[in-house]
């Protein structure tokens, strides 16, 4: 399995930016994918997960209500609208694919993740 996440870039507080995870390599519609974050000198920090069909999803309690994650089966990509951008949520956005997991308990655990993307920067100014 790979995958490709993009979508990254430097913005002000306050505005909005995508992400978007394109993954390939295996039956994509089968297992959740989820995106983290880390920040210089973080450890790296859940943000959002999705069950293959989209219908569950699960959300960090800091990007509850302002980020929203979403499939789109039909090109293999998982997107991640990200709205009220604070400084906070400067650091490098990586998207990872849960082969193991289950679609009806997503979880959060970086561990649990079987594959991941090369990250892509996001960069909010104040």
């Amino acid at each position: 399995v790979q995958l490709q996440a993009s979508g990254g870039g430097l913005v002000q507080a306050g505005d909005s930016l995508t992400l978007s995870c394109a993954v390939s390599g295996r039956t994509f519609s089968s297992y959740p994918v989820g995106w983290f974050r880390q920040a210089p000198g973080k450890e790296r920090e859940f943000v959002s997960v999705i069950s293959s069909s989209g219908s569950r999803t699960y959300y960090a309690d800091s990007v509850k209500g302002r980020f929203t994650i979403s499939t789109d089966n039909a090109i293999n990509t998982v997107h991640l609208q990200m709205n009220s951008l604070k400084p906070e949520d400067t650091a490098v956005y990586y998207c990872a694919a849960d082969l193991r997991g289950s679609n009806r308990f997503l979880d959060s655990r970086p561990s649990s993740f079987d594959y991941w993307g090369q990250g892509t920067q996001v960069t909010v100014s104040s």
